[in-house]
């Protein structure tokens, strides 16, 4: 007796859907970055920064939070955590982003194109600060001088007595 086409065909996507992808951020690479990236997490209020003006888009940028929170989320096939840039200049705004950490620093995505030429920003731990600069991104065609750099220093922001 042959087997039923039916039951080789559910055999088969069943087969198939056990050797797609696992979600990225159960592997084990994440529970690595996920202690790497402990140093970072929290929020951190801007005590000084750079603000920074385009000539080409005439804005000028004042980070004043970097929110950087431990929820896990799958992004293009890896995993990040999640994570907030706090600005109030150009506008008051709160942008959405991702972030991971590694020993050396964390990488902060998610700025949008329209606001500017940013790939996002780079910050690292120096002692109870997180010390950062905002990355450019040439790949959007806005020309910045070699050297132009909007760097911040934050400390974590102080809890509300209750």
């Amino acid at each position: 007796m042959s087997p039923h086409p039916l039951g080789v065909s559910v055999t088969l996507l069943a087969a198939l859907a056990a050797c797609g992808p696992s979600n990225p951020c159960g592997s084990s690479e994440m529970h690595l970055r996920a202690r790497f990236s402990q140093p970072y997490i929290g929020h951190w209020v801007v005590a000084r920064g750079d603000t920074l003006t385009l000539p080409e888009l005439g804005d000028r940028f004042k980070l004043t939070d970097v929110i950087l929170d431990s929820v896990r989320v799958a992004v293009s096939g890896t995993c990040r955590f999640k994570g907030a840039l706090v600005f109030a200049v150009p506008r008051a705004e709160t942008l959405a982003v991702t972030w991971y950490g590694s020993p050396e620093q964390a990488l902060i995505y998610g700025w949008p194109v329209d606001l500017g030429p940013f790939a996002g920003v780079g910050a690292s731990r120096v002692g109870d600060s997180l010390v950062g600069a905002i990355l450019f991104d040439s790949q959007l065609g806005v020309q910045v001088r070699p050297g132009v750099t909007a760097r911040f220093v934050a400390g974590r922001a102080r809890r509300e007595a209750r």
